[in-house]
């Protein structure tokens, strides 16, 4: 059962893989300029090491204290990990995000600058992080107004943190590649090269108009039961 388990993560890996590699052909882009993050969240560690063991290396957690609970000791089995928080950080959890983390994808308003820059300085550790921008006008996901972006970006910055890109979820139940198409613009008018968007059903799409990094959870690891 275990053998079949393992088989199964390798050939969801490898057709998320090939499906990264047809987009990337229809693009005229590198599949080398694309990051694959697995996300993990409600996904226990025995279902993480199947995807490890098939060779993925870049995982996504929603949230600090599931993380916390799961990432150290894997981290110790498989050192070369990179772990990204993919989820909204609440402010008292920037210093836990901070020493956990390598990647920040849901940076998206000014209490949590103040914060995360703080506890990156205490740290003596730059995590590099995605400005969350809420292009579907939905409070409930979090994410910058669009308007404030600029001014984030900026104030980020200023409190030491590395701001590499933009990040977005777009609505449920719409073409979401218009919201991909300005996401790039608004990455490029603010002088950004990565863009942390796609997700299980629309990656395809998503590095067709320029992502960086996807986001795949059902794809690489099935349904949850």
């Amino acid at each position: 059962m275990a053998e079949t388990h393992t088989q199964s993560a390798a050939s969801r890996l490898e057709a998320v893989h090939e499906g990264i590699a047809h987009a990337c052909k229809v693009a005229g882009r590198e599949v080398g300029e694309v990051t694959l993050v697995a996300v993990s969240k409600m996904h226990d560690s025995v279902s993480i090491k199947r995807l490890i063991e098939a060779g993925q290396r870049v995982f996504g957690e929603n949230r600090v204290q599931e993380a916390q609970a799961k990432w150290p000791a894997l981290r110790e089995s498989y050192p070369d990990i990179e772990l990204h928080l993919v989820g909204q950080l609440q402010s008292n959890k920037a210093e836990d995000a901070v020493a956990l983390f390598d990647c920040i994808h849901s940076l998206d308003r000014p209490s949590l600058v103040a914060a995360l820059g703080k506890a990156m300085a205490r740290a003596g550790r730059q995590v590099p992080c995605f400005v969350q921008v809420d292009v579907g006008e939905e409070e409930q996901k979090g994410g910058c107004p669009i308007g404030e972006v600029p001014a984030l970006i900026a104030s980020a910055r200023e409190a030491g943190i590395p701001v590499v890109g933009l990040m977005c979820v777009p609505p449920l139940g719409i073409e979401p590649a218009p919201f991909f198409a300005f996401l790039d613009k608004l990455a490029r008018d603010n002088g950004l090269g990565k863009l942390s968007m796609g997700m299980s059903g629309d990656y395809e799409t998503a590095i067709m108009l320029g992502a960086t990094h996807v986001r795949v959870g059902t794809a690489l690891f099935g349904e949850r039961e």
